[in-house]
């Protein structure tokens, strides 16, 4: 039993802090409240989001943590006894305040919001491991991860798992960050911590839990993706788990994906949502449950001024910079197409400009909201969008890659995202790109999707040597591209992503990017969302 002992302790200790808490387990049926929000990624305000309705794109304002506050405090009232708020993960990451700051100023925002529960995402190692732990260690809150260790003495960095107590319901959650953390961000970013598989000692934590702990309601917590989620409530080692709250790949789950074993929900991001679970409690066993995924609709929901205010006062002394406009564009740009997006096709031809590589390549991030022309026909590109479009500002390398090489890398990035043994998969969407088209069947293995593929407008010959452009990520080998191993010749330029942007919008003025093709899956719309066919999830 690992540490069982000191985790022992913390659950009592937790439980005696519930002693005015009133017994009802034996009476009638209570209900218990489970608020949730995940990868918020800085976004602090109300902002522009994307929705698809009927088919159709729409685009209206949402989230803002002020907003969420309000919302936070009306079900407390509904229920005050009995109402648990979460976060998921990736909360500090993701604006240049938060970088300037090395989100800092997070604890003070955690602490006024008011969560009782929260947990490490992958892209909380951002600034290390002692800015991470420092951070959260302030948040004056219950912080848990199972699967996440000091590389030195191997002792975990946070508990594995919390207990309370609502209206005589005993309550436990443990939680589990991605353990490929190490692979997705860069190496640097998770120094001197270690991270297990979800699997070395989950059914351990059950057992301990469901046996030891005697809890009534047991919720696991993931940071591991939609995919992984689902795959996960499947597996006859979460028995005893009876909701999995998903977190990480920004999907708006608006009901309850049925598992053999447990149930999954996740709650989108950027705080355009916040995930609402009430479960129905009779004699200490779950009788039912009601979920609804709540839009955080700022006139629904108006600003906690309290909070707005506090929010307004901490990135002010970042407002400035932020606020920078570095050009426009004539187009729509928003970023939730699973294999290709016009906001990643501006950042990418920005970077093959710079670059004057034959192709260049980019991350599949999931972070960024739209961005929008106004009446007057355009939208400006701030400082503060472009930290939001690319997260991390690296020194870009260019190397020297053969034809064949690019084939088996792009068979291999995409089945990260279409790998049909879930657990294959990996990070965000499809790799971006410019200089270079290709043509895949989804559907099939992997080694036998791709169908063509050009560079620089010529079929690609597989003995032929090119020259490629992506982002150095301190902390691996001078030879990946990308993911991509043994190129040759790799030059580290001494300028970065964002200068290459910044430089390319000074030279186009306004931009509008499109939808063009340079990646065509034939087996899937143009326009094609995240889902899950197999359990009736789509994306909207």
């Amino acid at each position: 039993m690992i540490n069982k002992i000191i985790y022992t302790a913390m659950a009592s200790a937790t439980l005696m802090s519930c002693n005015n808490i009133s017994e009802n387990k034996d009476n009638e049926e209570s209900v218990i409240t489970i608020l949730q929000t995940s990868d918020i990624h800085a976004y602090l305000n109300t902002h522009d989001e994307l929705f698809v309705e009927d088919g159709a794109m729409v685009f209206r304002e949402a989230g803002g943590l002020a907003n969420i506050k309000t919302l936070v405090e009306g079900v407390r009232q509904e229920n005050p006894d009995g109402t648990v708020f979460i976060d998921g993960g990736d909360f500090i990451q993701g604006s240049g305040e938060s970088v300037r700051s090395k989100g800092a100023f997070f604890p003070t925002i955690v602490q006024k919001m008011g969560y009782d529960l929260m947990i490490p995402g992958n892209w909380e190692v951002i600034y290390g491991k002692q800015v991470m732990m420092d951070i959260m260690e302030d948040y004056g809150t219950q912080v848990i991860v199972s699967n996440m260790y000091h590389e030195d003495n191997k002792q975990p960095l946070f508990p594995p798992y919390w207990i309370t107590e609502k209206k005589g319901v005993k309550i436990g959650f443990i939680a589990y960050n991605d353990p490929e953390v190490p692979i997705r961000q860069n190496p640097m970013f998770s120094e001197g911590m270690e991270f297990n598989p979800v699997e070395a000692n989950l059914k351990e934590l059950i057992s301990e839990l469901k046996e030891e702990q005697e809890v009534d309601l047991l919720f696991l917590i993931a940071h591991i993706g939609i995919f992984k989620q689902v795959t996960l409530a499947n597996n006859p080692i979460v028995e005893g788990v009876d909701f999995i709250f998903g977190n990480d790949t920004h999907e708006r789950v608006r009901e309850p994906i049925q598992g053999k074993y447990a149930s999954v929900v996740e709650p989108g991001a950027f705080g355009s949502f916040v995930g609402r679970l009430d479960i129905k409690v009779k004699d200490g066993k779950m009788t039912g449950y009601d979920y609804e995924l709540i839009e955080v609709n700022p006139e629904k929901y108006t600003a906690n001024e309290e909070m707005q205010e506090l929010i307004d006062t901490l990135v002010a002394p970042y407002r400035t910079e932020m606020e920078q406009v570095i050009g426009y564009t004539s187009a729509p740009m928003y970023r939730y197409l699973v294999v290709e997006n016009a906001m990643d096709n501006f950042i990418t031809d920005a970077l093959l400009w710079k670059s004057e590589a034959d192709f260049a390549v980019s991350n599949g991030f999931r972070f960024g909201v739209p961005i929008l022309p106004d009446e007057s026909g355009r939208a400006s590109i701030t400082k503060e969008d472009l930290w939001r479009m690319l997260p991390v500002d690296e020194h870009m390398k260019i190397g020297e890659v053969t034809g064949e090489q690019v084939k088996n890398w792009l068979e291999k990035e995409i089945n990260n995202v279409f790998a049909k043994d879930a657990m294959q998969r990996f990070g965000g969407w499809l790799v971006r790109f410019s200089g270079m088209t290709v043509k895949f069947d989804s559907s099939k293995e992997m080694g036998e999707r791709v169908q063509e593929i050009t560079i620089q407008g010529a079929p690609l010959d597989l003995n032929k040597t090119y020259r490629m452009a992506s982002c150095n990520r301190e902390g691996e080998p001078i030879h990946i591209l990308c993911r991509m191993r043994d190129a040759k010749n790799v030059e580290l330029k001494p300028y970065t992503l964002h200068q290459a942007v910044i430089e390319y919008l000074e030279e186009k003025g306004t931009i509008n990017p499109k939808i063009e093709g340079r990646a065509i899956a034939v087996d899937l719309e143009e326009k094609a969302f995240s889902r899950m066919s197999e359990v009736g999830y789509t994306f909207r």
